[in-house]
């Protein structure tokens, strides 16, 4: 037993020893203290403090926090000769604490902990000229977005009560504002991969990331570039790939929700993205590679205004009602019809009713009732690329999407 905790202490004394001294090798591969660094050291003197405070870590407590001290004290009369010499930065203060807090990283938790420490050290210290870079490309507004995803999700959510709003209103408050939430994740993820990773990479591009996004917002879209474009088979393709992702979205959502709904649906879905994968797969073969042009996506909107979150737990809670009045007094068939003319609207709001409420019907009805809403909404975006376009690139595109279509209402029916 001794021998093994002798052990121990001797590989966590090797790795702090080892990330101490390769910290100090990256100061100075980076000359991250610049004037500094003959002055304050670098690789031994980060190698000797990791060793100091695991020493005193093991030692007392109270003395490992006499000698942090000591330490800091040390660095701040180098700090405030940086001041004189209107040098500000305080990144070398900032890591030599972390390399002293090794040993307690080590006594307290262990050395896989203190391994995710060490290249998060590196990482940062390596990404300065990336940020430079991201700088000029970022909206500032994205941190009030980033702001409202969490402030829905972390600081609202967990605040709602659990019980039903109403003996006619089958759903909590929770339940409204978790659907709110995975919606504009999915939507976040597509908006954000659109517009700073993804914004100038073609139509077939646009299609995908707008699938994830809104595939109905997508088809107008690209329905309308089409009418002024010559390239009719990229933009068929573009419009069709982007209800492929619709149904890889609505299957991640409803796993989300309803494990057991999600897998009636997974083998509709997939058949349905396989075909769909094939039909785009043609027509970009079809088309002429060295005509793509670059996309301007500043027809996107931010999914998380939180006006549009209210919106959609509005529709969130109509469409609840709705359904329940709908399944009390027609029972299946009604439900049916009802999920034929909501695919004519915005899906989501219906499906995660469907979904999230505590409605009397069977995994298969819900199913079948989110099949036949897909379906028709896929209708609806056949009316909009042939509407927007009226070409070619529409008339393609409004074939196959009605096909899909029906493909998708049948499917509703058989599974």
């Amino acid at each position: 037993m001794l021998e093994h905790i002798l052990h121990m202490q001797w590989v966590e004394l090797v790795f702090v020893v080892i990330a101490g001294f390769l910290i100090g090798l990256e100061i100075k591969a980076h000359d991250i203290n610049k004037n500094l660094t003959k002055e304050i050291g670098s690789v031994r003197t980060f190698t000797f403090i990791a060793l100091i405070g695991y020493v005193f870590v093991k030692l007392n407590l109270y003395l490992y926090i006499v000698v942090y001290m000591a330490i800091m004290l040390h660095l701040a009369l180098f700090y405030f000769y940086k001041l004189k010499n209107s040098n500000s930065g305080i990144i070398i203060f900032l890591l030599a604490s972390l390399v002293y807090s090794f040993g307690m990283v080590v006594a307290k938790f262990d050395v896989w902990f203190l391994i995710i420490i060490f290249v998060a050290l590196v990482f940062i210290s390596n990404i300065n000229k990336k940020l430079e870079h991201f700088y000029t490309i970022f909206d500032e507004q994205e941190i009030e977005t980033f702001t409202k995803l969490l402030l829905l999700s972390g600081v609202v959510l967990p605040l709602l009560p659990h019980e039903q709003i109403a003996p006619f209103i089958p759903v909590s408050y929770f339940k409204v504002w978790l659907a709110v939430v995975i919606v504009s994740l999915f939507s976040y993820v597509g908006y954000i991969l659109k517009k700073y990773i993804f914004n100038e990479k073609g139509y077939l591009v646009t299609g995908v990331l707008g699938g994830i996004y809104s595939s109905t917002a997508t088809t107008i879209v690209l329905a309308k570039k089409a009418s002024s474009g010559n390239t009719p088979y990229l933009f068929a393709s573009s419009i069709i790939i982007a209800t492929a992702l619709m149904y890889l979205r609505l299957l991640g959502i409803t796993y989300a929700f309803n494990f057991e709904i999600a897998s009636l649906l997974l083998l509709p879905f997939i058949l349905l993205v396989f075909i769909t994968f094939m039909i785009t797969f043609l027509l970009y073969r079809l088309s002429k590679k060295d005509t793509l042009t670059p996309v301007v996506v500043s027809e996107d909107t931010n999914p998380l205004e939180l006006n549009t979150a209210f919106l959609f737990a509005f529709l969130f809670i109509v469409m609840a009602v709705v359904t329940h009045f709908v399944l009390s007094r027609y029972g299946d068939m009604g439900l049916n019809i009802l999920s034929f003319i909501v695919g004519f609207t915005d899906i989501d709001p219906f499906v995660l009713s469907i979904l999230s409420s505590k409605f009397s019907v069977t995994n298969m009805s819900a199913a079948t009732a989110i099949l036949i809403a897909t379906g028709s909404n896929n209708i609806l975006k056949a009316l909009y690329a042939y509407v927007f376009s009226k070409n070619k690139a529409g008339k393609m595109s409004a074939g196959v999407l009605l096909v899909l279509g029906i493909l998708t209402i049948v499917s509703g029916f058989i599974i």
